[in-house]
C-alpha cells in the first residue's frame, strides 16, 4: 500500500491571549481542512498530533507558519497507509502537559540543555550519565533507551515525586530525560534545575527525532516507541530491532498493547491474541471475573463459559456470580 497520508506531531510554549477562543477557532478550521487528530490548547501554548492527507497537512503546516506565534513550529511528521484517528478534537486545558506544579514552570525561562541526537548518544554510553526515561511505565515498557531508568509512575505528574523519593541517587550526577516529541522533558528538565540539579540535558526533538537522525539512525533504542492514537507503537532503531515488551501473563516476547477489559482498572498491559482470549483480557483474577468485564460481554460468554476458561488457567467463578 502507498503511504498517501501524514502524521504531524507538535508543540510549543508559547503565550495564546484568549485561549477559549482560539480553541473553538482551532477546532473549526481543523475540520475545514479535514484533519483527524488530537490537540490540546492552553494559555502557555500548543500540543498536538494531527492526521490527514499530504495536502491536508501541507494545509495545515502553511496556516500554522502563518501565525507570527508559531512561524518556527517544529513538525515531526511520519507517513502512513491509513489515518491513525477517527476524528478530531481540540481541547482546552490548563496545561498543554501536566505536571500539576504549585509553581509551574515555564521552559521559555528555564529548562534543560538541549541535546541533539548524537550528543544525547553520547551521554548514554557515558558511565557518568543518568538517563531518565520521563514518560510512563507502560511506554517504557515497550521500549526504551539501553541503560535507562524506569521510573515507577503510571502518569507524567507523578515524576517529581518519584525523583525526591530517589533523589539522593543522582542528584551529583549529570542527568539526561527523553520523552516521546519533547514536550513532557522541557518542563520536566526544567524542573530538574529548580530543584537543585546542577548539570541537566534533554533529547531535542524527543525519541521520534532521534530515530529518523540519518547519523545515530535510532541507535541504542530497544523495543518500538508508544503513541497515543491507533498506530500504538511505530519502529525507532533502523539498525536492529530488539524486542524488550513482556507479555503480561507469560514474561514471552510481546510488543502488542490492550487495555484490561475491566473498565474500572483499564490498566494497559502487552498480551499476545492468544493470552488475551486465554485470560479473558483481566489483568488479574479480580478484572477476569469482574461484573463489567468488557470482553465477557463483547463476546457474550455465560457463566459456564466463564467457568471454563477460568478452570484452564486454574481459577474458579466465585458462587455467587
Amino acid at each position: 500500500m502507498s503511504k498517501d497520508y501524514r502524521v504531524l506531531l507538535y508543540y510549543k510554549y508559547v503565550r495564546i491571549e484568549n485561549p477559549e477562543e482560539y480553541t473553538l477557532k482551532h477546532l473549526a478550521f481543523c475540520k475545514e481542512v479535514g484533519l483527524k487528530g488530537r490537540i490540546l490548547v492552553a494559555e502557555e501554548g500548543i500540543n498536538g498530533t494531527v492526521a490527514g492527507t499530504l495536502e491536508q497537512t501541507q494545509q495545515y503546516i502553511d496556516a500554522m507558519h502563518a501565525d507570527s506565534r508559531f512561524s518556527d513550529l517544529v513538525f515531526k511528521i511520519d507517513d502512513e497507509e491509513l489515518p491513525p484517528f477517527k476524528k478530531i478534537f481540540v481541547r482546552l486545558r490548563p496545561e498543554i502537559v501536566s505536571l500539576n506544579l504549585l509553581d509551574d514552570i515555564d521552559p521559555n525561562k528555564v529548562t534543560g540543555d538541549y541535546l541533539e541526537p548524537k550528543e544525547f548518544r553520547e551521554a548514554i554510553l557515558d558511565e557518568n550519565t543518568i538517563v531518565i526515561d520521563a514518560r510512563n511505565d507502560y511506554e517504557y515498557d515497550l521500549g526504551h533507551f539501553r541503560g535507562a531508568i524506569r521510573p515507577e509512575i503510571r502518569t507524567f505528574r507523578e515524576l517529581p515525586q518519584w525523583i525526591r523519593d530517589n533523589k539522593e541517587e543522582f542528584m551529583d550526577k549529570r542527568v539526561v530525560t527523553y520523552c516521546t516529541g519533547g514536550i513532557r522533558c522541557e518542563k520536566f528538565s526544567g524542573w530538574l534545575v529548580k530543584e537543585g540539579f546542577k548539570d541537566v540535558g534533554q533529547l531535542h526533538g524527543g525519541i521520534a527525532t532521534y530515530g529518523k537522525d540519518p547519523e545515530v539512525q535510532g541507535d541504542l533504542w530497544d523495543g518500538q516507541m508508544y503513541v497515543f492514537d491507533e498506530r500504538i507503537s511505530v519502529p525507532v532503531n533502523q539498525k536492529e530491532h530488539v524486542i524488550v515488551g513482556l507479555d503480561w501473563f507469560d514474561g514471552t516476547p510481546c510488543e502488542r498493547y490492550l487495555n484490561c477489559a475491566n473498565p474500572a482498572c483499564n490498566r494497559q498491559i502487552l498480551s499476545s491474541e492468544s493470552n488475551e482470549h486465554k485470560y479473558l483480557r483481566g489483568c488479574s483474577h479480580e478484572c477476569r471475573i469482574a461484573p463489567a468485564n468488557l470482553y465477557v460481554k463483547r463476546n457474550n460468554l455465560s457463566p459456564a463459559e466463564v467457568a471454563d476458561r477460568l478452570a484452564v488457567i486454574g481459577e474458579k467463578l466465585p458462587t455467587s456470580v
